[in-house]
């Protein structure tokens, strides 16, 4: 797969880039969740059909977080993730678009006319809620009438579980709740981050649960802090474990810090310094203070156990 940055006003000589023919994907795609996964997989099916490059366009920063929303600062898949998502599903091209005022401020016929119409593409596939040009007043109806039949549209009806539409806002909502379930439902997988190792405290070592304190390589939307059962991928394989996503109320005093500690069964090598994927498969519990550190081993003890057997009963 080819990733293409973008920026606005696009330069076809300044970088090398696909131009020609192709059917592009077009939205933010932030989780590439089942609803996303729809729109590009009908890209792909038409593309094939049409024998044409299959290709996504996708923007970056994401446009609410440019639009003053600073929670959508935090993303569900960050830009690396989204494009190794991307590639397993088979996209030959993705164009990542700087979502800057410069593009914001573009009339969606400026959008068709200096975007879409000079990178030569065929076909556009988009969700039904998709929306462009300056303060979204362009839509799917708007992009048809555009088009001056210069390039087809197809627009993907949202798409439904459990008689709601799926989209990155319940996601997001779910994660704050602590759904794991619902979000690995929605999403067609694990909700995963991934950070460096890094030095900790290393209390764990003294109460007989090493851990690896993970530092985000991104702004992600952190889950609800808590006790959760994982797999984690290091150095190519996966290994099983159980992780604390919060702020560690035992030992911790003065201002807060959100920590992810993952402790691993199984495992003793020194990974610190190395990057570790860690996917969210169920939540085991809240995050809480606990009386004594005798306390704490013992419950540490008891999610250990319990990570072991809702793992072996989902994996």
């Amino acid at each position: 797969m080819k990733i293409i940055p973008l920026s606005y006003p696009i330069d076809l000589h300044s970088s090398p880039m696909y131009v020609g023919k192709q059917v592009v994907a077009i939205g933010d795609f932030d989780g590439v969740h089942l609803g996303h996964q729809e729109v590009i997989g009908r890209a792909i099916q038409t593309a094939k059909r049409l024998d044409l490059p299959a290709s996504v366009m996708t923007f970056h920063p994401h446009p609410r977080s440019v639009m003053g929303q600073h929670k959508y600062e935090h993303l569900l898949t960050p830009i690396h993730r989204k494009m190794e998502i991307l590639a397993s599903l088979g996209v030959n091209h993705v164009y990542i678009v700087t979502f800057d005022d410069s593009l914001m401020h573009l009339s969606p016929q400026q959008f068709v006319d200096d975007v879409l119409e000079l990178l030569g593409v065929e076909s556009i596939v988009c969700g039904f809620d998709f929306t462009f040009g300056y303060q979204g007043c362009g839509n799917p109806d708007t992009l048809c009438e555009l088009s001056h039949g210069k390039f087809s549209v197809e627009v993907v009806r949202p798409y439904i579980m459990h008689g709601e539409k799926v989209s990155s806002t319940s996601i997001r909502e779910a994660l704050q709740q602590g759904d794991i379930d619902e979000v690995s439902k929605l999403l067609g997988r694990c909700y995963s981050i991934s950070g460096k190792v890094v030095d900790g405290h290393k209390r764990g070592r003294t109460i007989g649960f090493p851990t690896a304190n993970i530092e985000p390589h991104e702004l992600y939307v952190v889950p609800k802090n808590g006790v959760y059962a994982i797999k984690a991928h290091v150095n190519g394989k996966y290994y099983k474990g159980v992780m604390n996503i919060g702020v560690k109320p035992t030992f911790e005093t003065g201002e807060l810090k959100t920590t992810f500690e993952a402790h691993l069964f199984d495992f003793s090598d020194d990974i610190y310094g190395e990057t570790v994927r860690v996917e969210l498969v169920s939540f085991l519990r809240p995050e809480r203070k606990f009386a004594s550190i005798e306390e704490l081993v013992e419950q540490i003890k008891q999610d250990a156990e319990t990570s072991k057997d809702r793992l072996s009963t989902i994996l």
